[in-house]
């Protein structure tokens, strides 16, 4: 039903909310993409067509799909359903988001996670902040925080809290200033672990220290081109291990991840993506892995 102290086991049961849920019409969309930040506004129905995609190859790979349905205090953001939760094996963590406008978010999972029977194991509350793209199991005892302008040391500390034992090590990682708090800089946005000794990371914009610290454990590195930074090269969702989904159109991390001996899937996401600056790990909230 539920377990996951993975970002690379093999893709049981992932939550996901479809465009026609999270953008819900094109009235939606003239309403907030402005507001939200995004480049230009999505088109409903080319992210229909591109959600519809992404999803074939979880599906094809083996994962059932939990299809979240529009709620309450949600809007176009809500598309990318890992950021309102974290994962543990006890049950979903409800996150407490750095970004206002995403406030609802936390609350719309934690009621349809308990519709579904998934245990909720507790909650980020007052002035902490924690975002699910800031939080990555590096190892089934091994936790990674990202601490930026989405996730803050009261964030952090309930998150320690709340894990308990059931975490053996967790790393802190500060994370840059780059462009601004408006920017969605997440600790994902910079390494996603595809399988338990290799990921993708931009290291430009790592920290030394967590650099060091992935290769002291052997952790082969998958370098992203500062051309396919921005096109989302560095957020690559793993199916299982050395097999994973990315965007089309970064042919360099594509051919540095098959070299390592991944497969590798693709898809378009103009609209489901790139307007909204989130991925495909960001897409998604894994439920059950299979240990790696």
């Amino acid at each position: 039903m539920f377990g996951v102290h993975s970002e690379t086991g093999r893709l049981r049961r992932v939550l996901l909310k479809p465009p026609a849920a999270a953008f819900v019409s094109a009235e939606r969309i003239e309403r907030e993409w402005r507001a939200l930040g995004y480049p230009a506004p999505p088109s409903l129905g080319r992210a229909v067509v591109e959600h519809a995609r992404f999803a074939s190859i979880l599906e094809g790979a083996g994962a059932e799909i939990i299809l979240l349905s529009d709620a309450a205090g949600t809007g176009l953001d809500s598309l990318y359903a890992r950021d309102s939760s974290i994962a543990s094996a006890r049950g979903l963590i409800l996150a407490n988001m750095g970004k206002a406008a995403r406030s609802g978010e936390p609350q719309a999972i934690g009621a349809a996670a308990r519709a579904l029977g998934i245990e909720i194991r507790g909650a980020i509350t007052g002035d902490g902040r924690a975002e699910g793209g800031d939080v990555l199991w590096l190892d089934a005892r091994t936790l990674v925080v990202g601490r930026g302008y989405r996730t803050n040391d009261e964030g952090i500390r309930q998150l320690r809290a709340l894990l308990g034992g059931d975490v053996e090590e967790l790393i802190v990682v500060p994370l840059p200033h780059w462009h601004g708090p408006g920017e969605c800089l997440h600790l994902m946005s910079l390494i996603s672990p595809v399988d338990r000794d290799l990921a993708v990371v931009y290291s430009p914009l790592l920290s030394v220290p967590f650099r060091e610290e992935l290769c002291a454990r052997g952790i082969e590195l998958v370098e992203v081109p500062e051309s396919e930074l921005m096109s989302q090269g560095t957020n690559v969702l793993a199916l299982g291990p050395r097999h994973c989904v990315m965007l089309e159109g970064n042919p360099l991390t594509h051919a540095g991840l098959e070299r390592a001996g991944c497969r590798v899937e693709v898809f378009a996401g103009y609209d489901i993506c790139d307007k909204g600056g989130g991925g495909p790990t960001c897409l998604a909230r894994p439920l059950v892995r299979d240990p790696p």
